[in-house]
């Protein structure tokens, strides 16, 4: 991994090489409890912020558990049940972040979504990522730590995009509020659990006509883990 700042004083999320990032301005998720953390518990006493990562591995960890367990009972149903509740989470979390702002008019589109991305996965994916805009119709990031890499299988991640899919909606539906069109998808290349160096995301404007490639391939791995869903079943049957 690459030192990007060593500089301690300058939080991780804080910087990109854009002028236009300065012009930027989104709103920290979850606020009061932020607020309450920073003020009252980092500032007062010797608690170790570490520690946050191994409870919100539990928390991860556990969202997995349950997913598996709700396919295994009751199929397609129970699966869209917490589907559709990871949602919901992600879009609140995408409505928070964008509250209250607005985009600058100078700011293009590639820039807005490449800066709400490293939002996203800077701030509430505690991630260290490197972006890059290519062009006004494709934005790419890497990366390069996950919280969730050591202990997450491949196929765990699958419970992220629906988080990813609420984010992906909130910021549709601000950025048309701001007078925008937005048809932006986004699709992975590569990621840390399946052998790759860096998760990799290419973030392109899509066909506003044709169905968005992160829901598409959501729903093939919705499949695959009905088909995992069932066999673990029958083996227990079996047993």
């Amino acid at each position: 991994m690459k030192i990007k700042n060593p500089d301690k004083d300058v939080k991780h999320w804080e910087t990109r090489r854009e002028k236009s990032w300065e012009q930027f301005h989104f709103k920290q998720p979850f606020g009061k409890g932020l607020n309450r953390l920073k003020k009252d518990v980092l500032e007062k006493t010797d608690f170790d912020p570490a520690v946050l990562w191994q409870w919100g591995t539990m928390q991860a960890l556990a969202v997995i558990e349950i997913l598996k367990a709700i396919e295994r009972a009751f199929g397609r149903e129970g699966q869209q049940v917490v589907r559709e509740s990871l949602f919901r989470v992600g879009y609140d979390i995408g409505r928070q972040i964008t509250s209250g702002t607005s985009i600058p008019t100078e700011m293009s589109d590639a820039e807005w979504i490449s800066f709400y991305a490293t939002i996203v996965n800077r701030i509430v994916y505690a991630s260290m990522e490197s972006p890059e805009i290519i062009d006004d119709n494709k934005v790419v990031f890497h990366i390069d730590w996950c919280p969730h890499q050591d202990h997450y299988s491949a196929f765990d991640c699958r419970v992220q995009r629906y988080f990813v899919q609420g984010m992906i909606e909130a910021a549709g539906d601000f950025a048309r509020e701001q007078g925008r069109v937005f048809t932006w998808d986004v699709a992975f290349k590569t990621t840390i659990p399946s052998g790759g160096n860096t998760c990799f995301f290419e973030i392109f404007r899509g066909d506003p006509d044709a169905s968005r490639a992160w829901a598409e391939y959501t729903r093939i791995l919705e499949e695959k883990a009905l088909l995992k869903a069932r066999q673990v079943s029958k083996n227990n049957q079996d047993t």
